[in-house]
């Protein structure tokens, strides 16, 4: 009985050992509990993420956790990842939402917290495809969670396009028929794009992933991308700028978010989207909370709210993309009903069409030290110069 005892109690201090180490074991930034709200929460957002329902009443998923928490919420809308990533490295950020080409940099790098995912009751109803992936985890631990996912879409005004486009030829080959009037994402990310329409009409050139591409296949979507800016692509850099572009008339076709197309159709203007067959780029979006948030309580708090299904309900519908749970669908059917079939909130087969924004790597992302690509620096550098920058 005694040696039971002794082995009871060192099993006791083993417990109470690991329970102090917990946070240093799973990394900088983890949370055992989570307590009262500090009362303030600043995140870096994409643009229509955070709505308090300024633009229509119904729309309004801040203000309720507000209410509810004291946490109030300032937001910073970013231009693009890269944009996103120097501004949570700002060290001014409790967090935001990242896609995966800044959600991987910002993992690896530590400025965001490894999630205790058990202390958010809503995670358990997040559908099983949108945990544990490569752009929101590191070696099997969650780095976030999800807010919803999407493809990049082919935009076109319906009164000047006559014909529905089914590829995206019309911003590449074909660019000159509407030369000055084709609208583009300006990120470095966009390099994939081109790499995507390259697969379809180009493959002797091997392209098996469009964010991990060595030089020949660099250089060619490099050529592609300077032939759509010779035929005079306008750049966008927000939604707002893409939005009173179209609405002007001033650009006909292009890439663009189903946000901004929401947007547009909400002030009767003339346009349509489509996936074009070669399928296209995306993102599937993840809250994360920064290594040095000032008020991580909140930034739980949040991102529980935000995989309610009332909170990420209203935000796909909002914005234009797949909730990411069945309760999130629920919602979302009683503010646009067909929601979550349009948007393909649970067809796999469909996601296998669209090729989730991420990092390129130096190594192809696949370690066989035999292969090199071109990393981000590279992707950042050729951007500049295609933009004249």
């Amino acid at each position: 009985m005694q040696r039971a005892k002794s082995l009871g109690a060192l099993l006791f201090a083993a417990i109470v050992v690991a329970a102090a180490c917990t946070g240093t074991a799973h990394g900088a930034g983890w949370l055992d509990t989570v307590g009262e709200g500090e009362g303030a929460l600043n995140l870096i957002i994409w643009e229509g993420y955070a709505e308090r329902g300024a633009v229509d009443p119904a729309y309004d998923w801040v203000t309720p956790f507000e209410e509810e928490t004291g946490c109030m919420v300032s937001t910073t809308s970013m231009s693009d990842s890269a944009n996103g990533v120097q501004l949570l490295q700002s060290g001014e950020y409790d967090g935001g939402s990242f896609s995966g080409d800044a959600s991987v940099r910002l993992m690896v790098a530590g400025d965001v917290a490894p999630v205790n995912v058990d202390l958010l009751s809503n995670y358990a109803g997040v559908f099983a495809g949108l945990k544990l992936k490569s752009h929101n985890s590191l070696d099997g631990v969650a780095y976030g969670v999800p807010h919803g996912r999407g493809a990049n879409v082919l935009m076109w005004n319906t009164n000047k396009v006559a014909t529905a486009p089914t590829s995206w030829d019309p911003i590449w080959e074909g660019g000159s028929a509407y030369k000055n009037k084709i609208s583009v994402y300006d990120s470095a990310i966009y390099i994939a794009d081109a790499a995507i329409h390259l697969m379809a009409t180009q493959p002797e050139l091997g392209i098996t992933d469009p964010y991990q591409l060595n030089d020949a296949q660099f250089a060619a979507a490099i050529t592609l991308l300077e032939q759509q800016r010779d035929n005079g692509a306008k750049y966008w850099g927000t939604a707002g700028d893409q939005i009173s572009s179209f609405a002007s008339g001033d650009l006909v076709i292009g890439t663009t978010w189903q946000y901004q197309a929401n947007m547009l159709a909400s002030e009767s203007k003339p346009v349509d989207t489509t996936l074009p067959a070669e399928g296209s780029t995306g993102w599937s979006d993840t809250w994360m909370m920064a290594t040095t948030a000032a008020h991580p309580n909140c930034m739980y708090l949040w991102m529980n709210h935000m995989m309610s299904g009332e909170a990420d309900g209203a935000a796909a519908v909002w914005f234009g993309e797949a909730p990411t749970s069945q309760a999130a669908c629920d919602y979302a059917e009683t503010l646009s009903p067909g929601h979550c079939e349009t948007f393909h909130a649970t067809d796999e087969a469909y996601f296998e069409k669209v090729w989730y924004w991420t990092t390129p790597q130096a190594d192809c992302a696949d370690k066989d030290e035999a292969t090199t690509c071109k990393d981000q620096d590279a992707w950042v550098e050729a951007w500049t110069t295609l933009r004249g920058q």
